[in-house]
């Protein structure tokens, strides 16, 4: 042992509102750094509050990418992974970096050697959920819901980004049943997973942080190599 803290990779988490997206597109030109295919993809939302998060999500990549990489914003061009993930194209110096956005926010989630997952939602969980989502998570994870006297509807909304984020990390997302895996109550740090499929110590390789960037949302955010790295968030927009 040489006596050397272990190095962590840290995530870099950046937020957009949505009431923000306008205002911040207005500042790139709207949509001209879009590709293509990213315009016409934009096109097929249903709504204009779809169209609005689509946008301000793609945006917010190539910012949070240019913010880590200093290019400028424009020279971003990107290939879909196997898994069907957007990636940096060419490898942007091992940057990776995944997006979300719900109701109200936007979320993009940057890192620099290691893969990374992000899910945010509108907490507490709408009763449909509450009563839907639960059968399909592990059994520790019910048996901890079911402790819960109160914050039912809070600890499934937290439960479900957590397990959504780290199906993005891995790159499977919702194609892998959400029972196969498990993680420790999200109300009681440090979060910790149980996955059978990795090779044994492999979970503890994983950060997984979940916070309230804003009254009404829970996010979590999934850092491999993360273990001794720092969450770092800022607002954009």
């Amino acid at each position: 042992m040489n006596g050397q803290a272990p190095v962590g990779i840290d995530g870099h988490l950046y937020l957009l509102t949505e009431a923000g997206v306008d205002r911040f597109a207005e500042r790139y030109g709207g949509d001209v750094l879009l590709t293509r295919e990213e315009r016409l993809r934009m096109a097929r939302q249903r709504t204009e509050a779809a169209r609005r998060r689509f946008l301000g999500a793609r945006l917010l990549s190539r910012h949070a990418l240019s913010d880590r990489d200093g290019r400028p914003m424009g020279e971003w061009r990107f290939r879909t992974s196997a898994a069907g993930r957007p990636e940096p194209e060419p490898d942007g110096h091992a940057l990776r970096f995944n997006l979300s956005h719900t109701d109200g926010l936007v979320a993009c989630l940057v890192t620099e050697g290691g893969s990374c997952g992000v899910d945010v939602e509108r907490t507490p969980a709408r009763p449909d959920a509450v009563t839907h989502l639960p059968r399909w998570f592990a059994p520790a994870e019910r048996g901890e819901l079911d402790l819960l006297s109160a914050g039912l509807a809070t600890g499934v909304a937290a439960y479900w980004v957590l397990k959504e984020a780290y199906l993005k990390a891995i790159g499977t997302g919702l194609r892998r049943e959400l029972d196969g895996f498990a993680f420790s109550a999200p109300w009681r740090a440090p979060i910790r997973l149980t996955d059978p499929t990795l090779p044994p110590g492999d979970a503890s390789r994983w950060r997984f942080e979940l916070v309230n960037p804003a009254p009404g949302f829970v996010l979590a955010a999934v850092v491999e190599n993360g273990a001794a790295g720092r969450l770092h968030c800022t607002w954009v927009g």
